[in-house]
């Protein structure tokens, strides 16, 4: 079978279907990633559920940047900007951020969990960059 050749029509039309799910789960982890980061420091210490959200954060965050990352391709455009770049860097970073909650909850290292919060602000304002960078852009198309 001979598949058509992908129209200008064709690529907005798959572009518009994913576009409101990139939206809504990069909207999602920065609901999730705010509310657990913001919690947890005004709580003084890290708690189990703060972990959770935090993962839930990193996962929305991951599955939008890859449908975000799936429209630039179909638009011909890549993620190798400053946008890209910092994007990564936030991904990596919300990784290691739970990955350290979880290792801080499990081994109970009370120290750990009151320290916690200042790590968490450092993410959330780098995880920021990127959330704002993409607006812009997409404000821009």
């Amino acid at each position: 079978m001979i598949l058509p050749e992908a129209t200008n029509a064709t690529v907005f039309a798959v572009v518009g279907n994913l576009l409101p799910i990139a939206i809504v789960t990069i909207t999602l982890a920065l609901v999730c990633y705010t509310i657990g980061v913001w919690a947890e420091h005004r709580a003084g210490v890290l708690k189990k559920w703060h972990a959770i959200v935090l993962w839930l954060g990193l996962v929305f965050d991951t599955t939008g940047t890859t449908v975000m990352s799936q429209i630039a391709k179909q638009n011909g455009g890549g993620g190798s900007g400053l946008h890209g770049v910092t994007g990564l860097l936030a991904i990596v970073l919300m990784l290691f951020h739970a990955v350290w909650a979880t290792v801080v909850l499990v081994k109970k290292d009370a120290h750990r969990q009151q320290s916690f919060h200042k790590f968490s602000i450092f993410v959330w304002v780098i995880w920021l960059i990127p959330y704002v960078l993409g607006m812009i852009l997409g404000m821009q198309h």
